[in-house]
């Protein structure tokens, strides 16, 4: 049985690259857009793992994950941040919002794939 990953991700090469090997990799990919209804996106979906992207249209990531870990349903959720900013700044935010792992673009395909793997396996 394939696990879920949900990628929710605005630059459409981010998407299809990420799809794309974690595709390959038997996930089962599903992505959204947007921040405005990204926590309901993730309710219905009810992915084993989340990739959020820190800056979306409508709402930030980072205020995504909050609801998400005041949530009793995806408290738990592990949660990949993305960002384009990897100042220590930045990490601390993500960190205090309860993002499992952090990462920063541009990254390697492989980068993320290995940290899906080790998000779900722990």
């Amino acid at each position: 049985m394939s696990k879920r990953v949900l990628l929710i991700e605005d630059e459409p090469n981010i998407i299809e690259a990420i799809s794309f090997i974690l595709s390959r990799d038997g996930w089962d990919v599903c992505t959204h857009s947007n921040g405005h209804d990204a926590v309901d996106a993730v309710l219905r979906r009810a992915p084993d793992v989340l990739i959020l992207d820190v800056m979306l249209p409508g709402r930030s990531g980072y205020d995504i994950l909050t609801e998400l870990r005041a949530n009793s349903e995806t408290q738990a959720l592990p949660v990949l941040m993305l960002t384009a900013r990897g100042q220590t700044k930045d990490r601390e935010m993500a960190e205090r919002a309860g993002a499992s792992r952090f990462m920063t673009k541009p990254f390697s395909n492989c980068e993320v794939l290995q940290a899906v793997k080790e998000l779900v396996a722990s």
